[in-house]
């Protein structure tokens, strides 16, 4: 049975093993554990570029890994601690525990992320899911309860021979026998739910052998969580059937990238959505204005984030459905920001859709930085442009300048330069992360730009 029948057909049951684990004490995945003979505990984290790293404890030493927590050498992490400060002590999370629902190995297994802290005991600063949640609790000093994530994380399948070779010529909600990447969707969607993360669709996108998954939308720490989920799923799915999947934003020259615009609204409660004005005419209100602001005016600065690799600006160029310049408008899709109308005059529906990130990035810090430069042109009461109906494209760069519609940086060197000098970064990241991170993309940058690429050969060997 390949991996595709398998997780059809075991998932959301798999021996008897529910599916959507809603286990929220030591105690209840300690029984859990026990009674399912459950083999394996994989415990997870993220380092400051957003890949996902894991250790694995046996059951007998999943007590004490909740009460002591299990060290390990943070020098050896991107962006974690130095040399001669290296010791981590990794603690699980009870309420993030999630049933594996396929055989890894002959092991049985569950996750659970984990909350990495300094051996004094405190929480690591520099841990991006501690910045995202040191960040989310700026909302209540401004009155609100939560910010709600919906990703649209757009990907591509490849045959698994080490280049970009596509496996369908497919388009934007093309079907089979066209689409050939629709089984590999539907045993991620399976596996999804089995891990208790909601899809809200999925389908087949624009360019060639390029698909897409979207997670209905949820507070944004946990959306972060699903997020990494989301992407090692869809990789491992893939790979378990001899093909490879990418989030790599621009793989092929001719044909749009992937991106992944983010739909973010923030709650005075569980029901009273701060976005939402039954009078304004686009059901925009003064908070949401504000907040749509400090986003706008931070754009440059945050791309370090949101668009973090030398790759992500081939995918940020005219032509390409992707977003350049900084603007924001109701339906215009060449905006960097979006107002969705598809259900216009919903509160629980009105939000912001930024088209500009890429889910290459490390969602703990992208969110962190949306999240920071909307609550700064809140606090600070920026004043809102109007928005932009035609397409920007079209504009030739003295109309942008006359209306004062800058762009995104053109390449990773620019992103860089914005970052350093920004306030709101070294505020919301901290010293430590953001000089990381731009010595880190300095490095990568000066690599790509030394390199000869075989297509300099072909066009200059005769100079």
């Amino acid at each position: 049975m390949d991996m595709i029948d398998y997780v059809r057909d075991r998932v959301p049951i798999e021996h008897g093993v529910p599916s959507g684990l809603a286990l929220t004490s030591r105690q209840e995945v300690m029984d859990y554990v026990r009674e399912h003979e459950i083999t394996s505990i994989r415990l997870w984290f993220t380092d400051v570029l957003g890949f996902l790293k894991m250790f694995e404890i046996t059951p007998g030493e999943l007590e004490g890994a909740f009460e002591e927590g299990m060290g390990f050498d943070g020098s050896s992490v991107e962006g974690y601690q130095r040399i001669q400060e290296s010791d981590m002590v990794a603690f699980p999370i009870p309420e993030t525990a999630e049933f594996i629902p396929f055989p890894v190995g002959p092991a049985r297994c569950i996750r659970m992320f984990t909350e990495i802290r300094t051996p004094t005991g405190g929480p690591y600063s520099g841990n991006p899911r501690v910045i995202l949640k040191r960040t989310l609790e700026r909302l209540a000093d401004h009155g609100f309860s939560h910010m709600n994530i919906g990703p649209e994380a757009e990907f591509f399948y490849f045959q698994a021979d080490g280049t970009p070779t596509i496996l369908d010529r497919a388009g934007y909600f093309d079907m089979v026998p066209v689409d050939v990447g629709d089984d590999f969707r539907e045993a991620t969607r399976f596996a999804l739910q089995a891990m208790n993360i909601q899809v809200e669709y999925m389908h087949h996108e624009v360019a060639h052998s390029q698909h897409e998954i979207d997670l209905k939308y949820t507070e944004a720490l946990k959306m972060a969580d699903n997020l990494q989920t989301y992407k090692w799923l869809v990789k491992e799915i893939a790979r378990r059937n001899g093909i490879h999947a990418t989030f790599m934003p621009k793989p092929l020259s001719n044909q749009n990238g992937s991106g992944m615009h983010v739909h973010l609204s923030i709650f005075k409660d569980e029901e009273r959505n701060a976005f939402y004005s039954e009078d304004d005419p686009h059901h925009l209100s003064q908070t949401a204005r504000y907040f749509l602001a400090g986003v706008l005016r931070h754009a440059q600065e945050m791309c370090l984030v949101t668009n973090q690799w030398s790759n992500s600006y081939k995918r940020l160029v005219p032509g390409y459905e992707a977003p350049v310049y900084i603007s924001w408008a109701q339906r215009n899709r060449s905006a960097r920001v979006r107002i969705p109308t598809f259900k216009i005059g919903k509160e629980v529906a009105t939000r912001i859709e930024l088209r500009f990130p890429d889910a290459a990035c490390n969602p703990y810090l992208a969110f962190s930085v949306m999240l920071a430069a909307g609550l700064r042109g809140l606090e600070e009461k920026y004043e809102l442009a109007e928005p932009v109906a035609d397409d920007l494209y079209d504009y030739t760069p003295m109309e942008r300048e006359q209306k004062g519609i800058q762009s995104l940086p053109h390449d990773l060197y620019a992103a860089v330069q914005k970052a350093h000098k920004s306030e709101l970064l070294r505020e919301t990241l901290g010293d430590d992360v953001l000089d990381t991170l731009i010595e880190t993309k300095l490095h990568e940058y000066d690599s790509y730009r030394l390199h000869v690429s075989q297509r300099e050969i072909e066009e200059s060997i005769n100079l």
